[in-house]
């Protein structure tokens, strides 16, 4: 089983090419752990989320994105505070940027889980849920011990720089994580936000780097090679929820082993899966990730062993 813990929101989407503050905006389902989970659920991955969720209408409807798309929801937490509200910005290309609502919000007052089921092969992390706090140290906490206990362990940061008050603080935060971090995956905006190279991230304890670069494709760094696969050219509506489909098509595609065992060829595979799905993505409006009966015509993509993702090196 895999477990993404972090956060679920709505997002507040711009309606149509309408611009401007008061464009009709449309409520959709969010949140970058949020859409990893489901993500995993549509490709079959076996999955669970790790989180605080309110008991609003908006939270309702989380739970229910949730258990449609096959995603177990005994690890998530439930309470009567208010759902985080994201605002979203489409911008010419596709691009999205947020706005957040998160004072009081039900994410925020996650709790650290006494243990996770049995049988937990890997762990996801990222976005919101590391940088508001009381939650955040709650999921520091698990990261820290499901990597001591063996578990491998996927950290995407998502960057949102309007929520960090203490930008050099979270820098050194992040940098602390590393060592209990099995594989790092982050944008290219990410990197430029967060300082570093692959190498000195690698260097720190990941076993593997994977860059997000846009319209350029994807690129994989590891200490013994370095693998970069094309994007796929798809028509974009936005660019919504496609870096958590990234997230997912990695940790169901991964096989057994350490990720240092991986060669060249598997690396190539397993980013090109997770460039596809991540292009279906982009062609839909808000995070809409793809089913596994959607990849299922792009051959030879899927690496063997997918949907068991690899122990920490």
């Amino acid at each position: 089983m895999i477990v993404v813990a972090g956060e679920s929101l709505i997002d507040l989407v711009p309606q149509g090419a309408a611009t401007g503050p008061l464009a009709a905006l449309v409520p959709r389902r969010g949140g970058g752990p949020y859409n990893t989970a489901v993500a995993l659920g549509r490709l079959g991955a076996e999955v669970a989320f790790c989180s605080r969720v309110s008991t609003d209408g908006f939270g309702e409807a989380l739970m229910e994105g949730l258990r449609s798309a096959g995603v177990r929801t005994s690890l998530v937490q439930r309470g009567p505070e208010p759902t985080t509200l994201a605002l979203a910005t489409v911008g010419a290309d596709g691009s999205a940027g947020y706005g957040f609502y998160v004072e009081g919000t039900a994410d925020r007052l996650f709790e650290l889980p006494e243990r996770l089921p049995q049988g937990v092969r890997a762990v996801a992390f990222g976005t919101c849920s590391l940088a508001l706090e009381p939650g955040a140290s709650a999921y520091e906490a698990l990261l820290r011990r499901e990597s001591r206990r063996g578990v491998s362990t996927l950290l995407d940061p998502n960057v949102r720089a309007g929520l960090i008050g203490d930008a050099e603080a979270y820098r050194k935060r992040f940098a602390a994580w590393l060592p209990y971090v099995s594989l790092l995956k982050l944008s290219e905006d990410d990197a430029r936000w967060l300082g570093g190279t692959p190498q000195e991230w690698l260097a720190a304890g990941p076993s593997a780097v994977v860059l997000t670069r846009g319209g350029a494709g994807l690129t994989v760094c590891t200490r013994r090679l370095t693998v970069s696969v094309p994007a796929v050219p798809v028509r974009v509506a936005d660019t919504i929820g496609a870096g958590d489909t990234v997230n997912a098509a990695l940790l169901h595609g991964l096989p057994d082993g350490p990720l240092d065992a991986l060669t060249a060829a598997d690396w190539s595979s397993l980013l090109t899966y997770a460039s596809h799905a991540a292009a279906l993505t982009c062609t839909r409006p808000g995070a809409e990730p793809p089913y596994a009966a959607e990849l299922a015509g792009v051959a030879g993509v899927a690496p063997a062993g997918a949907g068991r993702p690899g122990k920490r090196a």
